[in-house]
């Protein structure tokens, strides 16, 4: 693939999209794709759609030239709205993206988008690198069984499906030998993996069989797990495995039973809370991340003060926080609705609390040493996803620009860590 005519992909989203942006890449490029702007889009939230947009008028002035493929979760739940964008050229849905043939084969009114629910099985796609990455992302499970009241994901990714452990094994062995040092292991529900698989493996069960198949892995790390999901034999493997990152990102969504239970969401408050404390006493550098919704329908003050208390009683330390969104089709779209500015207050006021428990943790750990992997030279990220700077201007052959390093931790800002390689 050469620089002067390779194609771009514009991302949004999740992490998932991350790695499925490589797979088109590739996947394009094969294809016979050229100079072309793929768009992967996200449907989460309206505002994600609405950036969308912005992003693809954006693309058209800059390369008024190209062909512009938009794929993804938005595109395969409203295909029609974006064919007829006049700056587009193709839209394709989350299984065609996938799919090389289709950036180049003949369409009718600009879109292939199949029907995602039908769609049963899942190819784990060899992804030899990631542009521009030190650490590499490997799908590991597709789509989702819940219904949770105001998500349309599994309307956009379809029913739960998950990667055969030999196809994922392969695909960590083989970024192993490029040279990458972390894997993130990612999906849309990654804790409901091999329902579908004969034998019905587990989360843990595929975790322990790569972490001895891949011995060389130096550092394995989860994306977002559904806290109700985690079985006794993943918590195990959390709290024994060092390989496994201590850094844990749960869709929590709220800290209220009653406002759970509109979600949908399979788990209770005080569970949240007894998972954090159970494993943050079983192994003390654990952190937490989680995802949290302000403002749902019917959310009263004093239920949002409950959330607000969940950073607290949970210990988080990263936040994604999302004032609620209404989703057409959605249950929670015909509920009662919060105020759109009392929504973006309690948001702002989550983002506060979670800045300051951020600002909290990194201040513990100065005189403290961090293994971190380098993103780039002088900053990378250390076991527990702090993000850390090096403090050595004057001395640019002392800083390696790849690879895993030891740090001594001498300082902290408000959202990064200090830090000087180790003697």
């Amino acid at each position: 693939m050469t620089e002067q005519n390779a194609n771009r992909v514009i991302n949004f989203g999740c992490r998932l999209n991350a790695y499925e942006a490589e797979v088109m890449r590739e996947a394009a490029w094969d294809a016979g794709l050229r100079d072309a702007v793929i768009v992967n889009t996200c449907a989460v939230t309206s505002e994600a759609v609405r950036q969308t947009r912005q992003a693809i008028r954006k693309a058209r002035r800059q390369q008024p030239d190209a062909t512009i493929v938009v794929a993804g979760c938005a595109a395969q739940l409203d295909p029609e709205a974006f064919a007829a964008m006049d700056e587009v050229d193709r839209v394709l849905g989350n299984r065609e993206k996938l799919l090389g043939d289709s950036f180049v084969a003949p369409v009718e009114g600009k879109f292939l988008v199949d029907d995602i629910m039908s769609v049963e099985q899942l190819a784990g796609h060899l992804v030899p690198g990631f542009d521009g990455r030190s650490r590499a992302f490997v799908q590991v499970q597709q789509g989702c069984d819940h219904r949770c009241t105001f998500c349309v994901i599994p309307f956009a990714r379809g029913p739960s499906r998950s990667v055969p452990m030999g196809a994922i094994v392969r695909q960590i062995k083989a970024l192993v030998d490029n040279g990458y040092c972390e894997v993130v292991l990612t999906g849309v529900d990654i804790t409901a993996y091999g329902a579908d698989l004969p034998g019905r493996p587990s989360l843990g069960q595929l975790l322990r069989r790569l972490l001895r198949a891949v011995p060389d892995l130096p550092r394995l790390r989860l994306s977002s797990l559904d806290a109700v999901e985690i079985d006794p034999e993943l918590e195990e493997l959390l709290l024994a495995e060092e390989r496994l990152m201590p850094h844990l990102h749960l869709s929590l969504q709220a800290g209220d039973d009653l406002i759970l239970k509109r979600m949908a969401r399979r788990h209770s408050r005080a569970q949240a809370v007894e998972l954090c404390q159970r494993l943050a006493a079983g192994r003390p550098e654990m952190v937490f991340g989680a995802d949290l919704i302000a403002g749902f329908p019917t959310e009263t003050e004093a239920q949002f003060q409950n959330s607000l208390a969940l950073i607290d009683d949970c210990g988080l330390t990263y936040l994604h926080v999302f004032p609620y969104s209404e989703r057409p089709g959605t249950p929670a779209a015909r509920m009662p609705q919060v105020p759109g500015d009392e929504r973006r207050r309690r948001a702002a006021l989550l983002r506060e609390k979670g800045a300051a428990a951020l600002a909290s943790f990194l201040a513990r750990q100065i005189g403290g040493t961090s293994r971190m992997l380098l993103e780039r030279p002088g900053q990378g990220r250390s076991e527990q996803f702090a993000l850390i700077q090096l403090d050595q201007p004057n001395q640019p052959s002392a800083r390696p620009d790849h690879g895993i390093v030891t740090v001594d931790i001498v300082g902290a800002a408000a959202d990064h860590l200090i830090g000087r390689l180790a003697a």
